[in-house]
């Protein structure tokens, strides 16, 4: 079946009792069994529960991998994935990461000696320069947030291959409609559903694809010891963003190049970070590996106060953390998504206090067209 198809249909069946199109909301905490440990395969919900499964079923498909596990943030997922390593374990990761992985690693996971190298994931000498014997896990956000470099992933699963590591992949910003990082080589493919798979904004959640039965024993046990999975009410509406998933990441898509061409020819935009402009140094990378170029965009201003003024003038592209809703977004990375990360480090990897970030909604182009050139008019 075709993409759009099992979106639509993978773990979206007619209910069997009523024939209801839509699969019923199991709003419920607990199970009838009959008898002692004989059940109808659910006992408790937060073990499992059936409108998890069935979206898990549907994620697994649309990404290619054995199955997933659905949690209540994109950051319980990766947290879940991360509790792969042991004390000792170390992991390399792309730099310039969400700033909630960097939160999670370097001020909560480091206390249970966890270890964790930031480098350039764009550049296989770097990579292989940090690796050590106690390196296991390579966890790459592609393109990154909010600097939008472009990891080979086929080289890294290489690395990964040959220094028997997990290559982690963060596909959150291009969704698998746009980019598969299993048919790269990927073992691990995370989420935050919140952004794209929902694209509505009335929800989080979070999602670990997986390819092998080893990390999906490990991870089902961390998702149903810990409690992190995902909610009835929050597994259906998730469920039924992804049904549109294909046709709004056409327009997601079509709108973003639209609007980086025009911000790389505005006077007041200092430099454009896209990997759709030819401008990008990742631009024939991302050509290749990507099916699309996505709808993210992070321009610099020049300066804090100019990324201020722009941000207190848009009218309709809205002020908000976050990003993937059908509505425009825009932020200053370096005071909200990415605060968490120190102001030298934030430097030195080119998250800029002028950097703004834009996700790019499904509006009329032109519409948020006029208004970012109305808003930068008066930087």
């Amino acid at each position: 079946m075709g993409f759009s198809t099992d979106a639509i249909h993978t773990g979206q069946e007619p209910d069997a009792a009523t024939g209801a199109i839509v699969p019923p909301i199991y709003q419920t905490s607990t199970y009838v069994q009959e008898g002692i440990n004989q059940n109808k395969g659910y006992d408790y919900a937060r073990t499992n529960h059936p409108n998890r499964k069935a979206l898990e079923r549907c994620v697994a498909k649309l990404e290619g991998g054995l199955t997933s596990y659905v949690f209540s943030s994109g950051m319980a997922a990766i947290d879940a994935v991360f509790r792969l390593l042991r004390p000792g374990d170390h992991a390399v990761l792309s730099e310039a990461v969400y700033g909630g992985v960097y939160r999670l690693t370097m001020q909560l996971l480091v206390q249970f000696g966890m270890e964790f190298t930031y480098v350039n994931t764009s550049s296989e000498e770097k990579v292989r320069a940090a690796l050590r014997p106690s390196t296991k896990m390579l966890y790459v956000e592609t393109p990154t947030n909010p600097t939008m470099i472009v990891t080979d992933l086929a080289a890294m699963a290489g690395i990964a291959r040959e220094k028997r590591l997990t290559l982690v992949v963060d596909n959150t910003f291009l969704s698998p409609y746009l980019q598969r990082p299993v048919e790269h080589g990927a073992h691990i493919v995370v989420h935050s559903m919140t952004k794209y798979l929902g694209g509505h904004s009335d929800l989080t959640a979070g999602v670990a694809v997986v390819t092998r039965q080893e990390d999906a024993d490990k991870i089902y046990f961390v998702q149903r010891s810990a409690g992190a999975g995902l909610a009835p009410m929050d597994c259906f509406l998730t469920a039924r963003g992804i049904k549109t998933l294909a046709v709004r990441m056409e327009r997601h898509n079509a709108n973003g190049e639209t609007l980086a061409k025009f911000l790389a020819g505005h006077k007041k935009v200092k430099r454009v970070l896209y990997p759709g402009l030819p401008s990008h140094p990742q631009h024939e990378l991302a050509k290749r590996q990507q099916k699309g170029f996505g709808a993210m965009i992070s321009f610099d201003v020049g300066s804090l106060e100019a990324a201020r003024r722009l941000l207190e003038n848009v009218k309709l592209c809205s002020l908000a953390e976050s990003l993937g809703g059908v509505e425009t977004l825009i932020s200053n990375p370096a005071l909200m998504t990415h605060s968490s990360i120190p102001p030298e480090r934030r430097r030195e990897v080119g998250i800029t206090d002028g950097l703004v970030r834009i996700s790019v909604g499904i509006e009329d182009v032109e519409d948020l067209q006029a208004d970012l050139d109305q808003a930068l008019t008066k930087v």
